[in-house]
């Protein structure tokens, strides 16, 4: 039986969750890389305000994929270090990111990041974590390694599908209900029959990806004790939903159900 420190951690999955993401690195870039509504109207709005990137702020980008966000800060100013532990996505980083760039790239899991990070440094006065927290195995050891490499204040911000509203456990469905007024209305929606428990469940992040992802739920108490425990604080938090359809139907996109928030972006500082 797991420690109640080691709850929500499935290390037994590091191995395989990193093989599946160098199958699906270049595929999932392909569809993405450019920008879709999560990253352009939900993500990184939300992400940017609460980071406040600015010039000559040395940024620590954790699990940054292809480097869409790590190009993006260096471009309002920063200086980052960004590190991925698929070594397709940072192939891709790197043919994606000019030679000028101030963005350096590593091939490292956030677990075993200390030589190259130099962690007692603490050269850091920002990090951020765009969409993978989910996608982790472990979190404890991102948060005990930010904990170290960050300075006194330092903040980190991280973005989730929305623990509550969006894991692969849950259901959205559209149902058509007749009013008292005699009217039909639509309405959109998820199910939710489990949330407190953690788990590890195999599902597609985009449909007709090569293979499905492991997707790690932890409600948002643990999302937040992991930061705890590592010294931080939350002092931020955003849940952005998409603009609502002009049209409504009768549908299951997150487009169809603006008032659920499908992702949330947190703030924590290092007190």
């Amino acid at each position: 039986m797991r420690s109640e420190r080691q709850k929500g951690e499935f290390p037994e999955h590091a191995e395989e969750n990193r093989r599946l993401w160098d199958v699906n690195a270049r595929w999932w870039d392909d569809r993405i890389g450019d920008g879709n509504d999560f990253q352009t109207l939900l993500i990184e709005p939300a992400t940017e305000r609460l980071l406040d990137v600015r010039a000559g702020d040395t940024i620590l980008d954790a699990a940054c994929g292809a480097g869409r966000f790590a190009r993006r800060m260096a471009e309002l100013g920063a200086r980052v270090v960004a590190f991925d532990h698929s070594a397709e996505f940072i192939a891709r980083a790197r043919e994606r990111t000019s030679g000028d760039a101030a963005v350096e790239y590593h091939v490292v899991d956030a677990a075993n990041a200390e030589a190259v990070l130099s962690p007692g440094s603490r050269r850091f006065n920002k990090a951020v974590c765009t969409m993978a927290i989910m996608d982790m195995p472990e979190i404890g050891p991102l948060f005990e390694l930010l904990s170290r490499v960050l300075t006194p204040g330092g903040a980190f911000v991280f973005s989730v599908t929305h623990p509550c509203f969006h894991s692969a456990a849950i259901q959205r469905f559209t149902e058509i209900h007749g009013e008292q007024a005699g009217r039909h209305v639509i309405r959109s929606g998820v199910k939710v029959s489990s949330y407190l428990s953690p788990f590890a469940r195999k599902t597609e992040g985009i449909v007709g990806q090569p293979e499905p992802q492991w997707f790690f739920h932890r409600p948002i108490s643990m999302l937040f004790e992991s930061g705890f425990k590592a010294g931080f604080v939350v002092d931020g938090i955003a849940e952005p939903r998409l603009p609502e359809a002009e049209k409504p139907k009768a549908g299951i996109r997150w487009h169809d159900m603006p008032d659920i928030p499908p992702i949330m972006v947190v703030r924590m500082k290092l007190s």
